[in-house]
């Protein structure tokens, strides 16, 4: 044939072909050890693709109660920290502040899986901690011993975790490490400190309640700003004259729009009276003065919350005991404190003009 290849006229197969051979071959074993892990594996819904999931990144320290263990760190080092950890390996550690806030997660998961078994969008948590790789196995020993479906681990050995949230595609991140939550704040994640309750609080097994302050938190601190350099009449004055006027978004406020994108997955299969998801609204705010700013831009944003609470500068505390939220959100330390004190599991959000109060 014209073109033919002069030569041996040997049959053997060009390389080329034999590569292209042998990467179809890797391909099927590949495909047929995936098909046999698919069926060994157990009903686990495997985690969703990052940019379909909700992902929520906690500390060991915000999941587990690590106390006893950063002690040893602090004051033996590194190396004798290890050292217990590896010990201490079958000891199981005890629920720290994020821990039944994860759980509540896991149960909207289990309820989403019911109604959408197909559908990615829901939460994945991931295990996000400075830890070095040898402490892992106590960490898989105490999340199995809980069943809690925490499948992405990553354990930084001492850097810094930012990268790797932003790599996830976090959606919020929780560590009891303030200076670590700051640098995801100044990176653009929404974050927040843990800090335990000083009392036991029985919290809803069958429904995720999520507490937000507002300015500073889920809105801007525009407000907060005039507030606290014009004083309250001005501030109040303000908000009138602005009052058709949305407030700018607060880092929180993505993860008040993931909560409500789940919800109306629920109202679609008319669940709404049976909906896995609670949102509140806890502000020092006042209705009559302040109010209708607030409620007007969650409206042109598009967002519902399920309960408002203006408290015209009255304690969040008492409050907070009566909605038992798995996690309250605020940006001011003084209400976290009082929350604290009264059993309320709360998160410190470090941004806006607070921050520079509370250190002055």
């Amino acid at each position: 044939a014209p073109g033919a290849m002069s030569g041996s006229g040997s049959e053997e197969p060009e390389p080329s072909q034999a590569a292209e051979e042998q990467r179809q071959e890797a391909e099927q074993d590949w495909a047929a050890a995936k098909a046999f892990y698919d069926n060994v594996v157990t009903q686990r819904a495997r985690p969703p693709k990052p940019q379909n999931a909700i992902t929520v990144a906690v500390s060991s320290r915000a999941l587990f109660n690590l106390v006893e263990e950063r002690k040893i760190y602090e004051e033996h080092g590194l190396e004798k920290y290890v050292e217990y950890q590896q010990n201490n390996e079958n000891v199981i550690l005890k629920p720290g502040p994020a821990f039944y806030f994860v759980k509540a997660l896991e149960h909207v998961n289990t309820r989403l899986l019911e109604l959408y078994p197909d559908d990615e969008e829901r939460f994945d948590i991931v295990l996000m901690t400075n830890n070095h790789a040898q402490v892992g196995v106590r960490l898989i020993n105490s999340i199995n011993h809980y069943g809690l479906t925490i499948e992405r681990f990553c354990m930084t050995g001492g850097e810094s975790p930012i990268g790797y949230l932003t790599a996830y595609l976090t959606n919020l991140y929780l560590s009891a490490d303030s200076d670590k939550v700051q640098e995801a704040i100044e990176a653009g994640i929404a974050s927040a400190t843990m800090f335990t309750a000083n009392k036991d609080v029985v919290y809803s097994d069958t429904q995720l309640r999520v507490a937000f302050d507002g300015d500073a938190v889920i809105f801007s601190d525009e407000s907060e700003q005039i507030c606290k350099e014009q004083g309250l009449d001005r501030f109040f004055e303000h908000e009138q004259l602005n009052e058709n006027k949305p407030l700018a978004q607060g880092p929180l406020k993505g993860f008040l729009e993931d909560l409500g994108k789940l919800q109306k997955k629920f109202y679609a299969r008319n669940e709404r009276l049976n909906c896995p998801i609670r949102t509140y609204l806890v502000t020092a705010r006042s209705a009559a003065s302040s109010g209708a700013r607030v409620l007007k831009t969650l409206r042109s944003w598009g967002l519902e919350i399920d309960e408002a609470l203006f408290l015209a500068g009255a304690p969040k505390g008492p409050v907070l005991v009566k909605i038992r939220p798995h996690i309250f959100f605020d940006d001011q330390m003084y209400h976290i404190e009082g929350a604290q004190k009264l059993g309320t599991t709360a998160a410190h959000v470090p941004y806006g003009i607070a921050q520079k109060y509370s250190k002055s």
